[in-house]
């Protein structure tokens, strides 16, 4: 049984498994087909494909699902992504999309399904940062989807995802970060912190400081690689976040010194592991030779430390914003902090740590106070008329 039309106008036929086929005719005499158990659906079906075709819109099928899809697409994707990053793209995949709408055929995926999905995850009790990184996953895998033909538009821009809780900055104050560097001097990790303090390193860039990227003859460190943990205790030495964290840092007296100490010590360390020690060439390592955990050296190190020093339990990031507001405020130049700090852009600083700017600008007035004499009074009144 078939429905014959105009030419151009496309075709409903039944076939003999029972179901029912549309087809349309696409530019350049190509077919395609769709398939439905009832008429009514082929003929939805081909009615949205000859409007889609005469407004110049992709034509696309409904037999791909959106697991099916993604779990193409994170295929496709691996090779150019950092294995953490990867990790976290199939989590969002596997635990969060794929049970709200991976049934959903790619070509019917709604706005309002993904809305939906993130107002779910968000009474679930996951935070605004994982449901907006949930979003960037999605938005990019149906941006490529759309780019390929397989949807006509990327849902996922037209849904508003949740805004990030903004992590409070807490840093140290000059006679707070003496007081933490003097508790630490007797610490085997003291190097640790002494970097932190002095460059503004992120933990994962120290954690993976690497000895052949120390140079104290010249004071400085080639900040290469960032160490990132995966699951079932894997770790891996990935490249940095940004071509501009790939940097050279240059060292403080103390910080070289520090330095120094813990080179003397990692030896100790070495000798008294014997065979069990393993030799992977890391500045900051457990006492048999492999990395440092990050949760570890908070839970372990650096939080007991604080307290030793009774100082405020801040992050251990909060370091590396100790770093730039101590600079800032002691007027080095933001380009230069933003080189230290590994930014893409200046503007990135000048963003992050905003609340210098007014200690800055104050340092500013004051240094054209010094400059010009002090504040001129009013002018005269004769020097206004001759004005």
């Amino acid at each position: 049984m078939s429905t014959k039309r105009g030419n151009n106008e496309g075709s409903i036929t039944k076939r003999r498994d029972g179901r029912w086929q549309a087809c349309v005719t696409l530019d350049g005499g190509k077919r395609k087909f769709f398939y439905a158990k009832t008429r009514q659906e082929a003929a939805r079906l081909l009615t949205n494909a000859l409007r889609d075709r005469d407004t110049g819109l992709p034509i696309v099928g409904e037999r791909l699902t959106v697991a099916q899809y993604l779990a193409q697409w994170l295929n496709d994707i691996a090779p150019g992504l950092k294995p953490r990053s990867l990790q976290r793209y199939e989590e969002d995949v596997r635990l969060r999309i794929v049970p709200a709408c991976g049934r959903t055929p790619l070509a019917r995926l709604t706005a309002q399904q993904v809305q939906a999905l993130y107002t779910a995850k968000l009474s679930e009790g996951l935070s605004a940062g994982t449901v907006a990184h949930l979003h960037a996953v999605l938005r990019r895998a149906l941006g490529e989807a759309q780019r390929l033909g397989l949807v006509q538009r990327n849902v996922a821009t037209l849904v508003k995802a949740p805004r990030p809780a903004r992590h409070d900055m807490h840093t140290l104050t000059p006679e707070e970060a003496r007081r933490l560097l003097a508790v630490a001097a007797d610490d085997r990790l003291e190097a640790l912190y002494v970097l932190a303090l002095t460059t503004g390193m992120r933990r994962g860039e120290l954690l993976a400081l690497h000895w052949a990227d120390v140079d104290l003859e010249d004071g400085y460190v080639q900040v290469r690689y960032t160490l990132q943990h995966l699951k079932d205790g894997a770790y891996t030495f990935a490249s940095p976040k940004t071509e501009r964290s790939r940097r050279k840092v240059v060292l403080t007296s103390a910080a070289a010194a520090a330095l120094r100490r813990r080179r003397t010590t990692q030896g100790e360390e070495r000798a008294a592991a014997g065979l069990a020690w393993r030799d992977e060439d890391l500045v900051f390592t457990n006492v048999l030779g492999g990395p440092l955990r990050a949760n570890h050296v908070l839970q372990r190190q650096f939080t007991p430390l604080l307290k030793r020093a009774r100082l405020p339990l801040i992050r251990f990031h909060d370091l590396r914003h100790t770093a730039a507001t101590l600079l800032l405020r002691q007027g080095i130049h933001p380009k230069i902090v933003a080189e230290m700090l590994g930014h893409s852009t200046i503007s990135m600083t000048l963003d992050i740590y905003s609340h210098v700017i007014p200690d800055m600008q104050r340092g500013a007035a004051a240094a054209l106070d010094r400059l010009l004499g002090g504040t001129a009074g009013p002018p005269a009144k004769d020097e206004t008329a001759s004005a």
